[in-house]
């Protein structure tokens, strides 16, 4: 045991060695570019190209209704109702939500 405690001991006491260690440790831990800051950065990458991809899916989303409310009148009105709650003047509407008051389903009555 005491033989390679003394074989360590000469180890750590090599500067090449220790001047090694030295710059690896700063390089993994303090430096501005560390290697522990380049994989937090690499995460950060990756949700954010996540979050690009859904907003250019919502954003054809969006753009496709544009075109068909531009489009179709009747597609405006159905538009209107279902989003916005609107009524006609001698109309109810009853809007259902579950237990997270996520909307269901929406429910017109009244006279023509």
């Amino acid at each position: 045991m005491l033989e390679h405690l003394k074989k360590l001991s000469k180890i750590f006491r090599n500067r090449y060695f220790s001047v090694t260690l030295f710059f690896i440790g700063w390089i993994t831990f303090f430096d501005q570019t560390s290697i522990l800051y380049d994989i937090h950065l690499t995460q950060k990458e990756k949700q954010l190209k996540a979050q690009k991809n859904y907003y250019e899916k919502q954003t054809q989303v969006v753009t496709e209704q544009l075109k068909e409310l531009q489009t179709n009148p009747a597609n405006l009105e159905k538009f209107a109702r279902e989003k916005y709650f609107m009524k006609k003047a001698n109309e109810d509407v009853y809007v259902f939500v579950d237990k997270n008051n996520r909307l269901l389903d929406t429910v017109n009555t009244g006279t023509k």
